[in-house]
């Protein structure tokens, strides 16, 4: 026995253990000299050393019914905590092969269940279980109450937008981001609808009403409102075989937190209306921010029987955490996956291909929400930049690394999540940003967690620091050619005050490259099997090289 099992309210006495941890966002207070050593590190490692058993699961529960409308077969880091789980249990097992003797902290009653099976685990009693799954199923059926009623209203209010779709046309399928307009710039697509005319934009069903009629128009207008007051009975239900296998109990708690919600009906009611509108409509070319998740993967083969040809935009960044966009977890291979996927830049792209994109389906799109930043942006003895995560716990521990590097002498600009902002006090060294990263100058480094702020930050040739957590994944979003470098809460304050240098320039065009609208307008009213496989242009060769 090397690892002892106990829930926070059962802690046996120190004497018994040489180290301990705390799992899942349980709340520990022991003393922090005894935490384990390295535990962000391990975490990560675990996490990434799990990929391949994540995308076999996946793999196997997408091939069920309902599973469509689920986020953890696809292996998406960001919509599912599975692969934390996943990685947990394979620290655990790890320690419990160990000499010492572990105390492991868990209150959470699936993971707690799953861990409890281990060799070398020695478990308490387990936390219980049938009050967190009522309190669940009672959360999740009020949310798809409250969506039948709004998606039902959604669609009687909108159903004369249909009319503003004609057949034979070609659309960009979006989110409503508060940075697009009524003035065709869209947040993901930049300013493609005023460089082609014809484009026309459909919004996705997350997108409310009002918001949607403002900026085009919405799915919504193409849906049932009848379908939509079944989303009652609307869940993700996996096999018995697999919730009663080898990792059953985190199917089973995978399965539970996403019913506790109106996910699962959301996205029932999203391919609902997606194949009304391909059906009805009949628009010739679809175009989205593409990452494979289970209402794409519907798009596509809708799409597919109906001749209508798909182009999938990479959205924004991938890097090696992001398992979602390999093809690994589609059961039906290349049916759910778009006729063209368009990459950022050859990095990505060729990331796509060692993830199961067929060459012949990649092209270079070209980044619509990056920009080629100007030179000397580093100085030494700049602010350091603090782009905040979306992910609240993400965003505290940032800040308090902050305050930490602030209270030493250097100043610190705080930028909130401009979607997901939390309340920040200002303080000595330590004050609001006025401008996301891309516009901010004279800068001596950047810490971040999750986001696309560490791929701006190499291609300003700024130092940045990803800042790893002890309770779940910081998503490395760089592709393979940019360093990463990974800091902890304890050792974040003194890598970034460190003496530094100006770091290498990473070459724009390795990485990214500017749109090519010529090819985006062959894909969308053209040749749609047309790839861009030229290289960038000599003028952009010679500004990457100078600012390098």
């Amino acid at each position: 026995m090397s690892v002892l099992l106990r829930r926070s309210n059962d802690i046996p006495d120190a004497s018994t253990y040489q180290a301990w941890l705390a799992v899942s966002g349980t709340k520990a207070a022991l003393d922090p000299a005894a935490k384990l050593d390295g535990l962000a590190q391990r975490l990560e490692q675990a996490f990434v050393a799990e990929r391949d058993t994540w995308w076999r699961l996946g793999r196997a529960l997408s091939a069920e019914p309902t599973a469509d409308i689920a986020r953890m077969p696809t292996a998406s880091s960001f919509g599912s905590d599975f692969g934390i789980m996943l990685a947990w249990s394979r620290l655990v097992d790890e320690l419990a092969g160990d000499n010492d003797v572990t105390l492991v902290v868990c209150d959470d009653p699936w993971l707690f269940r799953h861990l409890m099976q281990f060799d070398g685990v020695k478990a308490a009693a387990p936390p219980p279980l049938l009050s967190a799954t009522i309190r669940l199923q009672l959360r999740g059926l009020l949310s798809r109450c409250r969506l039948s009623f709004s998606t039902a209203l959604a669609a009687l209010r909108l159903k004369g937008q249909r009319r503003m779709v004609a057949p034979g046309d070609s659309m960009i399928l979006v989110y409503g981001h508060p940075d697009s307009n009524v003035d065709g710039n869209d947040a993901y697509f930049g300013d493609l609808m005023k460089r082609l005319p014809g484009l026309k934009r459909m919004l996705h069903t997350d997108c409310p009403a009002g918001r949607a009629t403002e900026l085009g128009t919405s799915l919504h207008a193409w849906g049932s409102p009848l379908f939509a007051l079944g989303a009652v009975f609307c869940q993700w239900l996996p096999s018995r075989k697999q919730t009663s296998g080898e990792y059953g109990w985190l199917i089973r708690r995978a399965a539970s937190l996403e019913n506790g919600g109106g996910g699962p009906a959301m996205n029932r009611w999203q391919a609902h209306c997606q194949d009304r509108w391909l059906a009805l409509a009949k628009p010739s070319r679809v175009a989205w921010p593409w990452e494979n998740h289970g209402w794409e993967r519907n798009l596509c083969r809708t799409a597919g029987a109906l001749g209508v040809k798909t182009i999938g935009y990479q959205h924004t960044v991938i890097g090696p955490h992001q398992f979602n966009y390999a093809t690994a977890t589609n059961p039906d291979g290349l049916q759910s996956i778009p006729d063209i996927v368009a990459a950022d830049g050859p990095a990505y792209r060729e990331q796509m291909r060692e993830w199961g994109v067929p060459q012949e389906r990649l092209g270079v799109g070209g980044a619509f929400r990056f920009r080629r930043f100007a030179d000397n942006i580093f100085d030494a003895d700049g602010p350091v930049f603090v782009p905040l995560s979306a992910i609240p716990e993400a965003a505290a521990a940032q800040l308090n690394a902050a305050r930490i590097i602030a209270r030493q002498g250097r100043p610190i600009l705080v930028k909130p999540h401009p979607m997901y902002g939390i309340n920040v006090v200002p303080e000595a060294n330590l004050n609001l940003a006025d401008a996301p990263l891309a516009e901010q100058s004279r800068l001596s480094a950047v810490l971040y967690t999750t986001g696309t702020s560490g791929l701006e930050a190499a291609l300003m040739g700024i130092p940045a620091y990803r800042l790893m957590l002890e309770d779940r994944i910081a998503i490395d979003v760089l592709p393979p050619s940019i360093p990463s470098y990974a800091v902890t809460p304890d050792t974040a304050a003194d890598a970034v005050l460190r003496p530094q240098s100006p770091p290498a320039r990473v070459a724009w065009d390795d990485i990214l490259r500017d749109p090519d609208i010529d090819l985006w307008k062959s894909w969308l009213f053209g040749d749609i099997d047309a790839i861009n496989e030229t290289p960038p242009k000599d003028n952009q060769n010679k500004k990457t090289k100078q600012a390098s």
